[in-house]
């Protein structure tokens, strides 16, 4: 049996990103899941993720892009189904790291300096307040190559991430006894490559930089299904 694709968003976006590497992977027959990530906490956001993965029946390759890396990697720690673990310019922290913590060794990107946090905690996370990108810098931070229209409607619907998930550290890393693969956009102004080239290397990931911005999969939805393709044929 193929494996069931499960995509897993990040920060500052929705699952909505994804129809174009969606459409590729349905036209070759894969079976695809893009579910909410409610971006409220780490721990909780991966059970919620593992909760879903764990009632497919049969193999599935998770991906999560940006902080949805952060979530595969600490939900999929437990779950006998997955098989692969794809990262998309994806956080792919160690136990005891957070979002935050894994990057502090490297140059701040573009996104240290245009997101905000709002004045009032965030709705339904543990405390403390959301995280938002600012506009004036919002395409050339998150999506610098999507078209200018896009990068507007992106701007005005992105979903915010709260303070508390950004830092909260990780418990389990299932890359650890999972196959895993990295796909680094050489132009991403929010994690900075150098960073994710690190994670890559100590996940041993199979690894492929792509030419992009943070949210490479909307320019360039046809590359990134095949990179997930590659995965799946392992």
């Amino acid at each position: 049996m193929e494996p069931a694709v499960v995509l897993v968003h990040g920060a500052f976006a929705d699952a909505s990103g994804f129809a174009g590497v969606i459409r590729e992977l349905q036209t070759a027959g894969i079976t695809v899941i893009a579910p909410p990530n409610p971006l409220r906490s780490l721990a909780s956001d991966a059970a919620g993720i593992a909760t879903m993965v764990e009632a497919i029946d049969g193999p599935v390759l998770l991906a999560g892009h940006s902080y949805g890396g952060a979530v595969i990697t600490q939900a999929s720690a437990e779950l006998d189904n997955v098989v692969g673990l794809v990262y998309l310019a994806g956080f792919g922290i160690d136990v005891g790291e957070s979002c935050a913590s894994v990057h502090e060794p490297f140059p701040p990107t573009l996104l240290a300096k245009t997101s905000a946090p709002t004045p009032y905690d965030a709705p339904g996370g543990p405390g403390g307040p959301d995280l938002y990108i600012t506009e004036a810098q919002f395409r050339e931070t998150f999506c610098a190559d999507a078209p200018v229209d896009v990068a507007a409607a992106m701007f005005a619907t992105q979903r915010p991430l709260t303070l508390a998930a950004l830092t909260e550290s990780a418990t389990a890393a299932g890359w650890n006894t999972t196959p895993s693969w990295s796909l680094i956009p050489d132009h991403d102004n929010a994690i900075a490559p150098a960073a994710q080239r690190f994670m890559a290397e100590r996940m041993r990931a199979t690894t492929a930089t792509i030419a992009g911005s943070h949210t490479v999969f909307i320019a360039r939805p046809v590359a990134v299904a095949g990179f997930i393709r590659r995965a799946l044929a392992g």
